[in-house]
């Protein structure tokens, strides 16, 4: 049986699998957040049946895992050096890293900024003009705003690229929803908003997405690094495939005859592949969303709707007189109250402690939790990520590493990793592996290893190996 070989570190250690729930009622009350292993073998090959029709130049536009070529051929072989630049939005932050390489060596400045509200819902030139000011700001506090410096772009949204410096936005996702975006070429708008400053000048010579950027990332240090995932906000994996099975791929066929390939695979569900597992709780969060019908696998696993799953669980729970006595609260009942870091809190007590459990109840104006109550609330938190047979987001994950492994078919695989849900949660990083040796193929050796800064440092290192290859 294959072995996962690499924690993700220390909070690995932490918590304690399964908690029982104080009563037969309680168990069963939450009984549909249990997936059978059926249920899990269903998804696996329907989420490999998309991602064969995702590949396929006639039959990708019906997929709805969409499998876009990135354009990214070559993986670091270690030696890359130079400055460069990278930008990394994927989020509700955003990043400006300057980047040096030096043959194994690596160096970083970098600098979070916000992405207001605001920005996230409003125009598509006022969200590029704030990039560009970030930009502008970092580049004057490191001097280098008159070098012409490669720069990489982490973009971690759905894009079809059409070249290393050309990708256009599909559609928003994380609860972005810029308006004048969808269909255009980003690397454009956000030279667009650059040169509406003028006064920073760079080149931009790759565009990629948080997925891509993991797996170069983890490639520099594991030259077997294949697969790069992202369990997070949201949810995504790219894998390298070989040309001859990318029929959407149009550029050269010259060696390495491979490509990264961007699967979206948090769009999978859309048209109705996952109805079998959803539950009243994941239909309610869709129905809810600013998107709904659409990244229907993504929400049933990424922390961003990980704590509202949680909080719906708990009201209906405390409604049938299962939780505090029936008596709820004000703040438990207002959609996003729970974040989803109170379940990593929660589950990071150890067996018969309550404290963060009572920090986070208080939080929530349930300042009465008995015991009882605090061991129930452990017992729902854990359901959304694990169960005593069948794990829910960290078996979904590992379902779905499992296709891509067996799909490549190649004897060893380090899988990069990134994203608070796999970084912090306790228990995610051991389930997926169950999940895997659940489903792989026989002699396929794999490991999952923690990205050290991903996106940043794998975007600098896709415009290091442009610059490399096209010198």
């Amino acid at each position: 049986m294959p072995e996962c070989l690499r924690l993700p570190g220390a909070e690995a250690e932490r918590g304690t699998i399964v908690t029982t729930p104080t009563s037969a009622r309680m168990e069963e009350a939450c009984q549909d957040l249990v997936l059978s292993q059926a249920q899990i073998q269903e998804v696996f090959s329907s989420l490999l049946a998309q991602i064969n029709l995702g590949l396929g130049r006639v039959t990708n536009q019906r997929a709805t895992v969409k499998c876009f070529p990135t354009y990214v051929k070559e993986l670091p072989n270690g030696h890359e050096r130079g400055r460069f630049l990278a930008l990394d939005l994927g989020g509700t932050n955003f990043r400006v890293l300057l980047i040096e390489l030096d043959d194994g060596d690596f160096k970083m400045e970098s600098r979070i900024f916000a992405v207001p509200h605001h920005i996230m819902t409003g125009s598509g030139k006022d969200l590029f003009d704030h990039i560009a000011e970030c930009l502008s700001t970092f580049a004057h506090a490191q001097h280098i705003e008159h070098e012409v410096l490669p720069l990489g772009f982490t973009f971690s949204f759905p894009c079809s690229q059409h070249g290393l410096t050309e990708a256009r936005l599909a559609q928003w996702t994380k609860g972005f929803s810029c308006s004048g975006v969808e269909g255009e070429d980003v690397v454009k708008l956000l030279e667009e908003a650059i040169q509406r400053r003028n006064d920073v000048q760079i080149k931009v010579c790759a565009v990629l997405n948080d997925t891509t950027g993991t797996l170069m990332s983890c490639a520099w240090k594991k030259h077997d690094t294949y697969v790069g995932l992202i369990i997070g906000t949201g949810t995504n994996a790219c894998y390298v495939e070989r040309l001859e099975n990318v029929e959407l791929w149009d550029g050269s066929w010259e060696e390495p005859k491979q490509v990264i390939v961007n699967t979206e695979w948090g769009a999978f569900g859309s048209k109705g592949e996952l109805d079998h597992v959803l539950t009243e709780y994941d239909r309610e969060i869709d129905q809810h969303s600013i998107n709904p019908g659409r990244q229907v696998f993504e929400k049933m696993i990424s922390g961003m709707y990980m704590g509202e799953l949680v909080r719906l669980v708990l009201q209906r729970l405390t409604k049938k007189g299962l939780l505090f006595g029936g008596l709820g609260s004000e703040e438990l009942a207002e959609k996003g109250s729970f974040y989803t870091k109170y379940v990593t809190e929660v589950e990071s007590d150890a067996p018969g402690d309550y404290t963060n459990c009572r920090m986070v109840l208080e939080e929530l104006g349930l300042d009465n939790a008995t015991d009882e109550d605090c061991e129930n609330v452990r017992y729902v938190c854990e359901l959304t990520v694990l169960s005593s047979d069948v794990a829910r987001a960290a078996f979904l994950v590992g379902t779905g590493l499992a296709v891509l492994l067996n799909k490549m078919n190649r004897p060893s695989v380090t899988v990069g990793v990134d994203g608070s849900v796999y970084r912090y949660h306790p228990h995610v990083h051991r389930l997926m592996c169950e999940q895997i040796n659940q489903l792989i193929n026989p002699g396929i050796q794999f490991e999952l290893m923690l990205s050290e800064d991903g996106s940043g440092r794998g975007a600098a290192l896709v415009a290091a190996v442009a610059s490399r290859t096209n010198s």
